[in-house]
């Protein structure tokens, strides 16, 4: 009998032995977050072997800087840097956590009204990109749209959409285009020269120092900005969803911001309408590094873009150029409004 008990002892000590799960690690599922004051983040954290006790306990190094609460929640409290630390018995993982005063810059959106017509103004943050035929232009791409060249961009604000022809009706009490009976149809049969006109009185009814876009600016912002994601056309790969053109128009105009956007919420900058741009034309680019180009002093033509409800896929890429002469005035043409950071 003695015998026995002592056996059973045994096996009773091999099994707790067997069930008992130490822990082995402790991880969190991020290492590194930025918040802005008053920003809260999830932190999780994960103890291994799963059947490990998993009672985690969060801490802090600087509460001043950013708290956790006993669930893992983050509150960002002041600008600074610190670590919040995961811990179960001797076992730790660190998230490091950075905290920024909220950005006190620019406005994204500016809204104005002119003679009951709103049209919204897209903040471009300023950025270096290679413009030209980059790699997702190269097949299709024209001699006219080479070398590629890095251009170096301030901030600017750039039309949502098109202008449309309530708002240069509101502008001009006139109403060139051809295709007529909604207002928020982009307008065309409007050369540079109109544009020109068009823009000196928005400026003269907001008090404000609206412009054509310079070409850099148009295809930096056509491709995304900073938020680019390197496609061929504004906004996709696939040019049915982000533009009216020739394969989906039926020959005609359509509203504005019909499509989906771009990266940046800018609709219509391929297809649509063909967009003056400031810039002379130049048949090819130069090579050397720009900031801020604003195209040659003098020329003959100046620079179109952004392709339109006649063109291809080939003419509605985002490094596709052409030029205009400034007196030429087609149902295929009109333009979006840029204006300078203030």
């Amino acid at each position: 009998m003695k015998k026995y008990i002592i056996t059973c002892l045994a096996i009773l000590l091999i099994i707790s032995t067997a069930c008992k799960h130490d822990v082995e690690s402790i991880m969190v599922n991020t290492d590194n977050i930025t918040l802005t004051v008053g920003q809260t983040h999830q932190l999780e954290a994960k103890v291994k072997p799963d059947k490990a006790p998993q009672d985690v306990k969060w801490k802090s190094s600087h509460p001043e800087i950013a708290t956790v609460s006993d669930g893992g929640l983050v509150t960002a409290i002041s600008d600074g840097i610190c670590e919040i630390c995961a811990y179960v018995g001797e076992h730790k993982a660190i998230c490091k956590v950075t905290v920024k005063e909220e950005h006190s810059g620019p406005d994204s959106v500016l809204t104005f009204t002119v003679n009951g017509v709103d049209f919204k103004m897209i903040l471009i943050k300023g950025g270096c990109f290679q413009m030209g035929a980059t790699a997702e232009q190269e097949s299709d791409a024209y001699d006219n749209e080479k070398p590629v060249h890095n251009v170096t961009l301030s901030d600017y604000y750039i039309g949502e959409t098109e202008v449309t022809q309530a708002l240069w009706q509101a502008v001009t009490e006139t109403n060139p285009s051809s295709f007529t009976g909604e207002g928020q149809l982009p307008v065309e049969m409007v050369n540079w020269n109109d544009c020109q006109e068009f823009i000196k009185n928005l400026n003269e009814l907001t008090g404000k120092s609206f412009r054509l876009p310079t070409e850099a600016e148009w295809e930096y912002a056509a491709r995304g900005g900073d938020k680019s994601q390197g496609y061929k056309y504004a906004g996709s790969n696939t040019l049915s969803l982000v533009a009216w053109y020739n394969g989906n128009s039926n020959s005609s105009t359509h509203i504005v911001g019909t499509k989906a956007p771009n990266e940046l919420g800018l609709y219509d900058m391929s297809g649509n309408v063909l967009e003056w741009c400031a810039d002379w034309y130049r048949s090819s680019y130069a090579a050397e590094d720009q900031t801020d180009p604003q195209g040659p002093q003098t020329g003959t033509y100046r620079v179109v873009r952004g392709g339109s409800m006649s063109y291809y896929e080939r003419g509605c890429r985002v490094s596709y150029r052409l030029e205009y002469s400034p007196t030429n005035t087609n149902k295929y043409t009109g333009l979006r409004l840029a204006v300078k950071c203030e």
